[in-house]
């Protein structure tokens, strides 16, 4: 098996969900590197190489909360998808909204996954695990 070491960042606003995140990260041996932004401003900026904030490598994998402030994660989506040096990011919904509409767009999008929260913790862990697999077999662009 590879080793790995692709970046992720982590958009999300929730403070106890990011520290969830990087213990089911910690308990499923994740070793990537995870940035966090608390909006798809901050996060394009880090992504764009903007500001103090600027990401190198930039993560290729996208963990990404649509209820955010200042710029959602849907409007996020759009921005990511008309950059030409990002929109080949892997894109993983994992939300607390899941009308119909917000799946259906943000799979238009492009999205890998959705993920549906509240999730249960052995659940949640279960997911990581094949985030985990996925960063193993792939190969990303550099």
């Amino acid at each position: 098996m590879k080793t790995n070491q692709a970046h992720i960042l982590l958009v999300e606003d929730d403070p106890q969900d990011v520290a969830s995140t990087r213990r089911a990260f910690q308990a499923q041996g994740v070793e990537s590197p995870m940035h966090v932004a608390s909006n798809g401003k901050i996060a394009l900026d880090m992504l764009q190489g903007r500001g103090r904030a600027a990401l190198n490598p930039v993560p290729r994998i996208i963990i990404l909360d649509l209820d955010l402030p200042e710029m959602g994660g849907l409007e996020f989506l759009k921005e990511l998808r008309k950059d030409e040096q990002l929109r080949s990011c892997s894109v993983f919904v994992m939300t607390g909204q899941s009308t119909e509409k917000d799946v259906l767009e943000a799979y238009n999008l492009n999205v890998a996954g959705y993920i549906v929260k509240p999730i249960q913790y052995d659940s949640f862990l279960e997911a990581i695990a094949t985030l985990n697999s996925f960063l193993n077999l792939i190969e990303l662009p550099n």
